[in-house]
């Protein structure tokens, strides 16, 4: 029997949808495979890649090249990315990164005026916000290495959806008007997301993007044409004449690059997560490390108890994340150290259970504390997919901020990121995101920034049993460690997990963001007694969540506070 501190009722209110017909979310059921994505029409490319023979990997390509098709404000080819990939036969699991890196010409204070303070918009609009991008070479080396169907035939879907047109969201016209000054500004940009240069798509229209299936025609023939042939010559060419950074050196030497995922042990699960330059698998263990100790699920599920560890573990992690976490190349970032149980064990004790503590009395690991546990002894699209073979992918991509950059590469119809907010443009400067970072995460020629992406694969006994993720900025993290919690200590099913409201802490601010509706009165009261600011919001991220079944069968959700679906067959 699972025990719930609020009730369903409150969780539907929260999603705004009828209690009676949310209070058992379903899931989708499969037998086969599932997939499960944040628009249903890339769901449906991945689910075709899979019913003509293919396996989890060939559908996770299919569904992400259709992604970057229907979401061009969340991922797309001219963004990067993580995914973590769990190889059937072996039950390895493996981390690739094809996140964005920044152009050689990038400087340390290429964003800070001649008073060192940094330029508003400079590092989130326009061409100098542009890394250089990876997901065409990510997604490739991820089918070179475990895809089964020929390339040909995992891009075609992508490339019809772009050709023929899909009906554009409610959703979809929401960001477009968030970011519409900004797309406006740019003649190409104003082109593809305009009907007639002028009128943006209003929901129900068909949008038709013809360049950008000449561009995916291009890949699907070499995708290293995106790198050094007549899309490298276009994307050049544009940021020479609008003072971009990216040049044909830096594509030519961009390559994706596999890593080894950050794992840890959970209540007998084993939880693995994205390695930096992500910050998503250490904090996710670190969190689950300093909570284990706790029954939670004899609590019950959103006790005030749970939820003010939760925050004060969260607030740790973060603390963490922005002194010691970046591009494992250019600094050391201390996962043994920080992933370990000794360390959890130091700073759990810092924990008052019956009042918060400001953030600024939270302090990140000293570099004392790390030598002694090193002698001692880890917005955006997430796409989830499962295969019966075991064959498991939870990946996500991103432009970053709201249609990235606002730049489109004329006649390609490729819309760059603007992820080189994603470093510190200044040590204790917030991002668009919020979040703060100090040296280890500055702008230097090559270097990858600091990401929350955490494409999530949990295992028992050797067996797969669930994968997850989010996108989110910020959030991602907490998002992907939560739906986790819901399966692993409140026996949720897949669209129980993902529909949950959520919390959310990062140090700094010094709040708690909870969903609207989604905590009942009472439970903000006594997290406001026990100190805590809390401000309560719309809700945020769009997980997605495959979970195989005590007999073998996949179930799968996507997130009801997106437009995405899971299906399965």
């Amino acid at each position: 029997m699972k025990k719930f501190w609020c009730s369903w009722i409150v969780v539907a209110c929260a999603l705004g949808t009828n209690p009676a017909e949310a209070a058992f979310p379903r899931p989708a059921v499969g037998n086969k495979a599932m997939v499960a994505s944040a628009h249903g029409e890339a769901t449906d490319a991945g689910i075709a890649v899979l019913r003509r023979g293919g396996n989890a990997v060939d559908a996770a390509v299919a569904t992400a090249f259709a992604v970057s098709v229907t979401l061009p404000y969340s991922a797309g080819i001219g963004g990067g990315g993580f995914a973590l990939v769990r190889e059937g036969k072996s039950g390895d699991i493996s981390a690739l990164d094809f996140r964005e890196r920044a152009p050689l010409a990038a400087s340390r204070d290429m964003y800070l005026d001649d008073q060192g303070q940094v330029r508003p918009g400079a590092s989130v609009d326009g061409y100098l916000s542009v890394g250089v991008p990876g997901t065409v070479s990510g997604l490739y080396a991820l089918h070179k290495k475990h895809g089964r169907l020929p390339w040909k035939d995992v891009v075609e879907p992508a490339i019809r959806l772009a050709q023929d047109g899909f009906l554009v969201s409610e959703l979809y016209a929401k960001f477009f008007a968030w970011r519409r000054e900004l797309l406006m500004q740019h003649p190409a940009s104003r082109k593809v997301f305009t009907r007639d240069g002028e009128h943006p798509y209003a929901a129900g229209e068909l949008f038709i993007q013809r360049d950008l299936a000449r561009t995916l025609r291009r890949i699907q023939k070499d995708p290293n044409d995106f790198y050094r042939g007549e899309i490298a010559q276009a994307i050049v060419a544009d940021m020479e004449k609008n003072g971009g950074l990216v040049t044909a050196q830096d594509l030519l030497a961009y390559q994706p690059t596999w890593r080894e995922a950050v794992c840890g042990p959970y209540r007998g699960y084993d939880v693995c997560s994205m390695p930096p330059p992500s910050a998503g698998g250490v904090h996710i263990v670190q969190i689950l490390n300093l909570v284990e100790p706790t029954d939670l699920s004899a609590l019950g599920w959103h006790h005030p108890d749970a939820l003010h560890l939760l925050i004060e573990s969260m607030r740790i992690a973060y603390a963490d994340r922005a002194t010691h976490l970046g591009d494992p190349a250019f600094t050391k970032v201390p996962v043994k150290e920080l992933t370990s149980r000794a360390y959890a064990d130091k700073r759990r004790a810092e924990i008052d259970m019956k009042k918060a503590r400001p953030s600024t009395e939270v302090k990140a690991a000293d570099e004392a504390t790390l030598a002694t546990l090193a002698k001692e002894s880890h917005d955006t699209s997430h796409l989830t997919c499962a295969d019966a073979d075991g064959n498991v992918v939870s990946l996500t991509f991103t432009v970053n901020y709201g249609f990235g950059s606002g730049v489109v590469v004329p006649g390609t119809g490729i819309l760059l990121n603007d992820e080189m907010d994603d470093f510190s443009a200044a040590p204790g400067v917030p991002n668009a995101y919020g979040l703060i970072g100090a040296e280890a995460n500055a702008i230097a020629p090559a270097k990858i920034p600091l990401s929350s992406m955490s494409p999530t694969i949990v295992e028992k006994d050797g067996v797969f049993v669930f994968a997850t993720g989010s996108p989110g900025g910020s959030t991602i993290i907490t998002t992907s460690l939560q739906v986790s919690m819901h399966i692993i200590d409140y026996g949720m099913n897949a669209a129980e997990a993902v529909a949950a409201p959520r919390l959310h802490h990062q140090w700094t601010p010094d709040k708690v963001r909870l969903e609207a509706l989604g905590f009942d009165a009472s439970t903000i009261e006594e997290l406001e007694r026990r100190g805590h600011t809390v401000e309560s919001t719309r809700g945020w991220g769009n997980a997605s969540a495959v979970v195989r079944r005590a007999d073998g069968s996949l179930e799968g959700a996507a997130d009801p506070r997106g437009e995405g679906t899971a299906r399965g067959y």
